[in-house]
């Protein structure tokens, strides 16, 4: 699929400008986050779009405040976010699991491409973080190509991701010396885990399963860039309950909590 895309600058030597779509990596939630060549890109976009998931989404919102601060003038046009099955027979496996996200990609796609068709002119797709880490968007706009109803040139923006933001808050480096850094989901940790890594950075989480890694270490990092971002540090059996009651706090206070964090193995004695 991937290589029907194009993602080069729109335009070619004496032909017509070709539409754009600018996937802008927008930082992990503060409104400094955003780089200035981010900042042009939204300026330069007739509109920007976003998937809207319930009647109120906070992060629909906070996108809107950074476009009315940084792009003054752009629309932000939601896209009512397709249903996804959540059940635990469907998504129990890591088979079942990818089943359901393709099946979610493709009902998305064809609701964004609606409103590419209906709405002319360059577009920004506003992104948390880094479009490279756990985002969906780049292979929803794939979709839209491989079917060959409309033609437009991909441009992707990088963003600070909250990985960058994690280790600037804790003043850490991700990795030991000469060392690896796993990135993985919640829902893969233990499998992670079992296959040897030490040095585990983990996006996406649902809850923090976290009992069996007690000695362990952990950076965390909750709504990193918010105004009401928490930070907490320690061995895991002794700090566990204190994230579990912050993410709830957070997630109470905001209506949505992002948290990321990182494992470090204990160091065997001798």
């Amino acid at each position: 699929m991937t290589d029907r895309v194009s993602r080069l600058p729109a335009g070619e030597a004496g032909g017509t400008p070709r539409r754009r779509v600018r996937v802008v990596g927008i930082g992990s939630g503060g409104p400094d986050q955003i780089t200035v060549e981010a900042i042009t890109a939204l300026r330069e976009s007739a509109y920007a779009v976003a998937a809207v998931k319930g009647a109120s989404d906070p992060l629909v919102d906070l996108r809107r405040q950074l476009l009315a601060r940084h792009a003054p003038g752009v629309e932000l046009v939601g896209v009512a976010d397709p249903e996804r099955d959540r059940s635990s027979r469907s998504t129990s496996s890591h088979v079942g699991y990818r089943g359901v996200v393709l099946d979610w990609h493709e009902a998305r796609s064809l609701a964004w491409e609606r409103v590419l068709a209906d709405r002319p002119g360059d577009v920004a797709v506003p992104v948390w973080g880094d479009p490279a880490f756990y985002d969906s968007t780049l292979r929803i706009v794939d979709r839209i190509l491989a079917r060959g109803r409309l033609d437009f040139a991909v441009e992707v923006i990088p963003g600070i991701s909250a990985l960058q933001v994690l280790a600037a808050r804790h003043r850490l480096v991700l990795h030991e010396i000469g060392g690896t850094v796993t990135v993985t989901t919640g829902r893969r940790l233990a499998e992670v885990v079992a296959g040897g890594a030490d040095n585990v950075v983990v996006m996406l989480n649902a809850d923090l399963p976290l009992e069996d890694l007690a000695d362990w270490h952990i950076w965390w990092g909750g709504n990193l860039g918010d105004a009401g971002e928490c930070l907490v540090a320690g061995r895991v059996g002794d700090v566990l309950g204190e994230l579990r009651g912050h993410r709830e706090r957070l997630r109470a206070e905001h209506g949505w909590v992002m948290d990321v964090y990182l494992l470090r193995r204990p160091v065997a004695a001798g």
